[in-house]
């Protein structure tokens, strides 16, 4: 005996809620490193403040791959979503 695939109906004619924000690029100033993260330690988690956009202001946690320094410029594609705390890290300045 099979089974019957059950087909969801698509007829609806929505698009889908994208995490990527319909916003412009915004640029963000590293203010502080708070740690490596990833596999092989790739990954630097920074604070980094926005500098435009609708999130002016705001002081964000995120992580960044490949070379970077405090006082950079970065841009980012979303200032929305927070990066995850590293467990274990003291906050220090590199």
């Amino acid at each position: 005996m099979a089974k019957q695939q059950r087909e969801k109906d698509k007829s609806s004619g929505e698009p889908k809620a994208s995490r990527v924000s319909d916003e412009q690029a915004v640029n963000g100033f590293v203010e502080q490193f708070i740690g490596r993260t990833g596999a092989r330690g790739e990954v630097t988690q920074a604070k980094v403040k926005i500098l435009d956009g609708r999130n002016k202001g705001r002081s964000l946690r995120r992580n960044i791959k490949g070379p970077v320094k405090i006082g950079d410029l970065i841009t980012l594609r979303e200032t929305e979503i927070e990066a995850r705390r590293i467990r274990g890290a003291g906050g220090r300045s590199m």
